[in-house]
Order: structure tokens, then sequence, then C-alpha cells
């Protein structure tokens, strides 16, 4: 098993812009990296990122801003935008902004204890926020009143 303690270790590994994970690793740090991860299967605790692609993906929890995969299997999935491939299943829950299935042939996604929330957009939120401020006098000609 590979242990990474450190960003530097980590980043000494990118080649060509690619973090190629071959066998077990271990992230012993907070990494942040403009990089792609090579990896066949993702088998994890919790994982916290901005865009995760992979074959499979295991996981505790997962929160992240995009996910492409084949299988995602989770406790917990709190997305952005969701991409697989057949099958999408948590025990809990999964919150998205939008989850599709990209082939013909799939599964629906399922939560076991919980739901699907499709949660609206940050601009969606922004805009009904402005439409409640104008509605309750608050808000005139993009300027707020006191």
């Amino acid at each position: 098993m590979k242990i990474y303690k450190t960003q530097k270790e980590v980043e000494a590994d990118i080649k060509n812009g690619v973090l190629t994970i071959n066998g077990d690793v271990k992230f012993e740090c907070c990494i942040s990296i403009e990089a792609s991860i090579t990896a066949e299967n993702i088998t994890a605790r919790n994982i916290t990122a901005w865009d995760i692609n992979a074959r499979n993906i295991t996981a505790g929890d997962i929160n992240a801003w995009n996910i492409n995969a084949g299988d995602i299997n989770a406790r917990d999935i709190n997305a952005w935008d969701i991409s697989y491939y057949a099958f999408c299943c948590s025990y809990n829950s999964i919150k998205c902004t939008s989850i599709k299935a990209e082939r013909d042939i799939h599964q629906e996604p399922i939560c076991l204890d919980g739901k699907l929330e499709i949660k609206p957009t940050e601009d969606e939120e922004v805009t009904k926020a402005i439409k409640l401020l104008e509605a309750k006098g608050k808000l005139k000609d993009g300027k707020i009143l006191a």
C-alpha cells in the first residue's frame, strides 16, 4: 500500500497531468490537485472532491461537485451533477442538482433508507430569494430598502 502524507508527495507522482493509482493507496493528508486520477475502483470511507471520474465507487460518504462513474455504492451521496453508467445506490440519501444514466439499459437510482432529492442550483435559489424580497417590499429596482 502506498501512503501519501503530504501534498508534495502526491504532486511528485503526477506525470503528464495524471496521478495513476495501482493497488491500494492511502491519503493521510488533504490534497488539492490539478490532475486526473486514474483508478479502476475507489473504495473509501469519506470522499470530498470537486470532480470524480471512476469505473466503480464504493464509499461511506461522497461529497462532490461532479461524479462520473460506472457504478456508485455509498452510504450518502451529496453532489452537484451525477452521471452513472448502469447503477447508482445509496443506503441513505442522494442529494444532487442533476442525475442521469449514460446507458439506455440502466437501473434508476435507489435510496434504501432515504430519498433522492434534486436540489435547485444556486442560481435558482438566488432568483427565488430576489422574488421573495421583492414580494415583501424589501427590494426595488435591485436595491435593498431599509
